[in-house]
């Protein structure tokens, strides 16, 4: 019987394909359709990406899939390949590419959720395959100057922090269930207007855009594919990139630079700054900015009293 989950530690994993040095790229890709067994899916899925040797975090629900991996480049035809076989779903199906090499996963992780993205939303009504009109790449610059536009960004406060498109309305919340509670009342003002949403890669948009309409909101766009296919159509075209900043990832990269702006300030001594790290305390684990020269002086603690504290409790301080 065939081992579905892994048994080698996330360092151990680390450690191997570090030394392989091999030529990877990081892809993302949802799909909205239903699931009826999730569990039978993430199993098949699980053992095929295994096979591919991929690495990522992979959501499965009844509503659909959500995927961040890690690849080989000589296997993403293979890739497209075992997912047009097994559901005729996954025919044209959109995959965004990282816009950077790095590594971005350790080990591979195909978990079975109630949502793919967490919406938070109990009206049994709604439907969230209404959604809103593609945004084409190509329109999206001449769309972000036009006076009876909104760009409306849905995605984390913290993800906002360190990069957005100019005069971007951006809707507030530290989770995307926290921003679906208030958006109808927040985007209200705006309800006349045309309202372009962007997040990531789509994925939140799609359900974003659904939850407007079903509210009467009637002029609802969002970009097709999120940040991600904006920044690497517009280099494929030579188009103008109007996104300021680096685009946050959930991965071991945290985010990729797309411009040279640098929006976020350090939390220590608020100096330009947009490089994200997790407080070292580990009953602490917060997530913050902090510049090289405040790192260096607080040994990656995102408060006195954090350093204070393992400093007095050196049992719970562990070195990562």
């Amino acid at each position: 019987m065939s081992i579905l989950h892994n048994i080698y530690s996330r360092k151990k994993l680390k450690l191997s394909i570090l030394k392989k040095n091999e030529h990877r790229i990081t892809l993302s890709f949802y799909k909205y359709f239903n699931i009826r067994n999730p569990y039978i899916f993430r199993d098949m899925i699980y053992t095929s990406f295994v096979k591919l040797n991929i690495f990522g975090r992979v959501y499965i629900a009844k509503e659909g899939i959500n995927a961040q991996i890690n690849i080989l480049h000589n296997k993403i035809s293979c890739l497209k390949k075992f997912l047009n076989k097994i559901n005729k779903k996954f025919k044209n199906i959109h995959i965004n590419s990282g816009l950077n090499t790095k590594q971005s996963f350790w080990m591979l992780q195909v978990k079975v959720r109630k949502q793919i993205v967490s919406d938070g939303l109990l009206n049994k009504n709604f439907d969230h395959h209404d959604t809103g009109i593609y945004v084409q790449i190509k329109n999206v610059n001449q769309m972000l100057y036009d006076p009876n536009v909104v760009f409306i960004d849905m995605r984390n406060d913290y993800e906002f922090v360190i990069g957005h498109f100019e005069h971007a309305v951006h809707v507030p919340g530290s989770t995307f269930r926290d921003q679906l509670k208030g958006i109808v009342g927040f985007l209200k003002k705006y309800k006349e207007k045309t309202l372009v949403l962007y997040c990531t890669g789509g994925i939140r948009c799609e359900k974003a855009t659904s939850w407007l309409k079903y509210h009467n909101f009637k002029n609802v766009y969002h970009i097709q594919g999120g940040i991600l296919n904006y920044v690497n159509e517009s280099q494929k075209n030579n188009f103008p990139i109007k996104f300021k900043g680096k685009n946050f990832v959930f991965d071991h990269r945290m985010s990729e630079r797309v411009s040279k702006h640098i929006l976020g300030k350090c939390k220590t001594c608020q100096i330009d700054c947009d490089d994200y790290i997790n407080c070292r305390r580990d009953t602490c684990h917060d997530l913050f900015i902090q510049c090289t020269v405040c790192q260096i002086k607080y040994n990656k603690y995102c408060s006195i009293n954090c350093k204070k504290f393992d400093t007095k409790h050196p049992v719970y301080s562990i070195v990562k």
